[in-house]
């Protein structure tokens, strides 16, 4: 009866984070995308930004979002 338990704690502990990093990898992608197309959107408060910076930070975003992206598909915890 324990071993159940633990095995559905195990399993809605997966459950919940499989959900959190999917839902952070859209929010942080959706976030440099912004960045990255600023111009295009026209989003005059992210023009005002210099674009060295701007870039980076999308960059970054992306690839850190990518990364949470694949720890959500995978579920190895």
């Amino acid at each position: 009866m324990e071993q159940d338990f633990r095995e559905k704690q195990k399993k809605s502990y997966r459950m919940m984070r499989m959900i959190y990093d999917l839902s952070m990898a859209v929010f942080i992608l959706g976030m440099a995308f912004i960045l990255l197309l600023a111009e295009q959107l026209k989003i005059e408060q992210l023009m005002l930004v210099d674009p060295m910076y701007r870039y980076l930070m999308g960059s970054v975003s992306v690839l850190y979002g990518g990364y949470r992206l694949y720890r959500g598909i995978k579920r190895d915890y």
